[in-house]
């Protein structure tokens, strides 16, 4: 009799069907399959396809056109620039500085660098750069305010509170109401100077400016020849104390030429030398007559 089990189909896999169905129970060997295989596919196609130089002239053509065309587009075409917040002359610089030629595409427009090209300035503190709608490049400025006028061998200087140069000045005529510092250096304590400034107040009518000496401390400058020696250390308490004496006894009146107050513990004085002239005679006339 004929097995009953003989015709029957073998439903077990095969050892190769097997081992597949068992690596795809892994979940990185999925992954591999689903992921790596495809990429690996389509990268070394891709690389196959650019290892022809024609085939990639083409493609950066197109890429080069597609990049044009997408620029030129009036939307992001800048037609015009305003600068606001700056000086007639500062405006000029800019626009100097810039020579920036509209229309021009807004992808050409390197915003960063036009704004650290502006910043180079020595007039200028900060700037702001966007392209506005409309297709204005907008630039905010805030200039710095000088405080002093600096003379130097150059010729005159305008000098802000922390010592940045803004720019020439004209002529001391030009500038009446700001102080005049002088001296190498003098551009780097501006605050101390204004201090001593705002300490001779009282002889603001004499006051002729400050001068740095030795890179180290400063002289107030008078007219008619007068100058008074600040020290080092403590010069605004040392003014205050000559302007003081200068008060109660008139001393900057007197034929004195030079109050020094280097050493604070003994000012001295020195006398012009009408003065000492003066006193000299005296002194031997009164000697004539006590020895007669």
């Amino acid at each position: 009799m004929r097995s009953l089990t003989s015709g029957r189909r073998d439903n077990a896999p095969s050892r190769w069907g097997y081992r597949f169905e068992r690596l795809m129970l892994t979940p990185l060997f999925r992954l591999f399959l689903r992921v790596v295989v495809p990429f690996a596919v389509v990268a070394g196609s891709t690389a196959i396809w650019l290892s022809d130089e024609g085939r990639r002239e083409s493609l950066n053509l197109a890429v080069s056109d597609l990049r044009r065309e997408i620029a030129t587009r009036p939307e992001f075409m800048v037609s015009a620039m305003t600068v606001d917040g700056a000086s007639q002359g500062t405006s000029e610089d800019i626009r100097e500085i810039l020579s920036l030629s509209f229309p021009a595409s807004s992808f050409d427009l390197d915003l960063p660098a036009i704004r650290e090209r502006v910043e180079e300035l020595p007039a200028i503190a900060s700037a702001a750069v966007r392209v506005r709608p409309g297709g204005i490049l907008q630039l905010n400025i805030a200039e710095r305010t000088p405080v002093v006028v600096w003379r130097t061998h150059e010729g005159l200087t305008l000098v802000d509170p922390e010592g940045h140069v803004t720019g020439p000045a004209i002529s001391r005529v030009a500038y009446p109401q700001m102080p005049l510092i002088a001296g190498e250096g003098a551009e780097l304590h501006v605050p101390e100077a204004l201090r001593l400034f705002s300490a001779a107040a009282p002889l603001n009518s004499r006051v002729i400016g400050l001068v740095r000496v030795g890179e180290r401390r400063w002289d107030l400058v008078l007219d008619r020849g007068q100058r008074i020696k600040l020290p080092e250390q403590g010069a605004v308490e040392a003014l205050d104390r000559v302007v003081a004496l200068n008060n109660a006894e008139e001393l900057l009146e007197r034929d004195v030429k030079v109050v020094d107050m280097r050493l604070a513990h003994r000012p001295t004085v020195q006398l012009t030398e009408q003065a000492v002239d003066a006193w000299w005679q005296a002194s031997q006339m009164t000697t004539g007559t006590v020895g007669q």
